[in-house]
């Protein structure tokens, strides 16, 4: 490894919010930037990071509300609001390119910037992520239960989600043995204790939106069928809320993607797979070119 390759942990004010982030890599390469999904933060790329420093620039933010990042009052908790905070970010490191990681809300916070600004798109990178309703797991079955007929009862269960045994079970999911013996409890662990009552809110709420989240999935298709970025998809089929099917998904609209099923992998590779992801990431990126931002 070289210096290159050592992440350096940063704090940027992004329209009056302090801001955390993960930075690797050299100033001038290109730029691969990588916003989290629930119920993690850039502690979810703290190993990808400097296994591709020595050629990439990769970003990964915390999002306000998330991490080490501040929860300030009057900020925007939803989809609409982390993309326009995302696309701050952009804007504040002066981001011209990039390559797009996108997995779990990040997915749709980062297509929602894609969609602004196609043009400085340079490739994605699937992983696990949530676009076809038609495909979505058996874990889903609460809350779309929830969407359809909103009860108390059913909103408390919602909540009861945002604790440290919710954690446990959404980095757990459904992998088994050997493989979920590879992801560290300090995930949950960890997030549990960055995460106070107005974040456990926070969450409730980012749960309820996805109903309105969903309602763009037709408008995420439309943006990769009339734009056809170079894609990789790394899945791990594991995964009850998105099983291997959402991936097989992405290839109605991404015909030309590249698709990868890591059989025993499910929602969190980058913990169990990570050597694998990264060959696959390097040559992605590599063959693709992707110049710098």
């Amino acid at each position: 490894m070289t210096d290159r390759a050592t992440v350096r942990h940063q704090y940027a004010d992004i329209s009056g919010t302090r801001v955390f982030y993960r930075e690797c890599g050299p100033p001038d390469g290109p730029v691969v930037l990588l916003p989290h999904g629930y119920p993690c933060s850039s502690y979810a790329f703290r190993a990808l990071m400097p296994a591709l420093g020595d050629r990439w620039r990769l970003l990964a933010p915390d999002f306000p509300g998330f991490g080490h990042s501040d929860t300030p009052t009057g900020f925007a908790y939803d989809f609409a609001g982390y993309t326009r905070f995302l696309e701050d970010f952009t804007a504040h490191l002066a981001l011209r390119r990039y390559a797009l990681y996108l997995h779990d809300y990040g997915s749709q916070i980062g297509l929602r910037l894609a969609m602004r600004h196609p043009g400085r798109v340079a490739a994605l990178i699937v992983q696990n992520s949530d676009i076809y309703e038609d495909v979505l797991g058996p874990k889903y079955a609460g809350l779309l239960s929830y969407f359809d007929a909103p009860t108390p009862d059913k909103r408390a269960q919602l909540a009861a989600a945002v604790s440290e045994t919710g954690y446990r079970e959404e980095f757990l999911n459904e992998v088994e043995g050997d493989v979920a013996a590879r992801i560290p409890p300090d995930l949950w662990k960890l997030h549990w204790a960055l995460t106070d009552t107005r974040r456990r809110e926070i969450g409730v709420a980012l749960m309820e939106g996805l109903k309105e989240n969903l309602a763009w999935f037709p408008r995420y298709q439309a943006y990769l069928r009339e734009h056809r970025p170079p894609t990789l998809i790394a899945w791990g089929p594991r995964d009850g809320y998105m099983p291997a099917a959402s991936a097989r998904a992405w290839l109605r609209d991404l015909p030309d993607a590249e698709l990868h099923l890591f059989d025993d992998g499910g929602h969190w590779l980058l913990e169990t797979h990570l050597p694998q992801v990264v060959k696959l990431v390097r040559d992605f990126l590599g063959r693709r070119h992707v110049d710098a931002g």
